[in-house]
């Protein structure tokens, strides 16, 4: 019964932020929420504001195929274009990979942490958390950073977008705004059709406790009104 209300609530939570309209599928969301409410159940995610940045890299580069969800209140407050690692695809990231120096993008959850001015700027370091999936980010510097790259512009040219070296880089005018708002400890998921991507954080059952915590304190709020 629990469980199908957790997926009950995750519908309605999917339908009232217009995702399907924004193109996140519900498969992805669902994984990306359940993931959410695991890490928040774990005490993972330090920020204060339930966001949930998703990525997914079973669209093209020319679609945008990133979102920044407010949870709390069911909107999507970014959607834009992100580019994958040369070494994971031309057009598609096809390929994934740990291994430093793969120049390939990782699948997985990742939890934001703080900035730093390099190269490219502002960018945001992360934190991946699947082991054997994306755990090596620091090592690899992989980071949120803006680049030339990602630009409709670029797109027009070559038809698809640059790629990076295997972080997941935005366009330049959005970048600030994006890192200042999603740093310090929220939740980056990244997905692509993966045969062989497992994760405990989408282990539906402990996702459930969060839910029914948290379902129950805004009961308790409500008849205490």
């Amino acid at each position: 019964m629990v469980n199908k209300s957790f997926e009950d609530f995750l519908e309605d939570l999917y339908d009232e932020a217009d995702l399907r309209k924004a193109g996140l599928s519900y498969e992805v969301f669902s994984k990306a929420a359940t993931g959410f409410y695991n890490l928040k159940e774990q005490k993972k995610l330090k920020s204060p504001r339930n966001l949930l940045t998703v990525v997914d890299f079973g669209k093209p580069s020319k679609e945008k195929r990133l979102w920044i969800i407010d949870l709390d209140k069911k909107k999507v407050l970014y959607h834009s274009l992100v580019a994958h690692g040369m070494g994971s695809g031309n057009e598609k990231a096809v390929k994934f990979s740990n291994i430093v120096n793969s120049h390939m993008s990782s699948l997985g959850f990742y939890v934001t942490e703080n900035t730093y001015h390099g190269k490219h700027g502002l960018s945001l370091k992360l934190n991946g958390l699947d082991k054997g999936f994306n755990t090596k980010a620091k090592e690899r510097a992989v980071v949120i950073h803006g680049a030339d790259y990602v630009s409709e512009a670029f797109i027009k040219q070559h038809g698809r977008l640059g790629r990076s070296h295997g972080c997941p880089a935005l366009p330049k005018e959005i970048t600030s705004e994006v890192v200042q708002l999603i740093k310090g400890g929220t939740l980056l998921y990244i997905d692509a059709p993966s045969a062989n991507y497992t994760s405990a954080y989408l282990d539906t059952d402990s996702a459930i406790k969060r839910f029914e915590s948290e379902i129950l304190a805004k009961q308790a709020k409500l008849l205490s009104k």
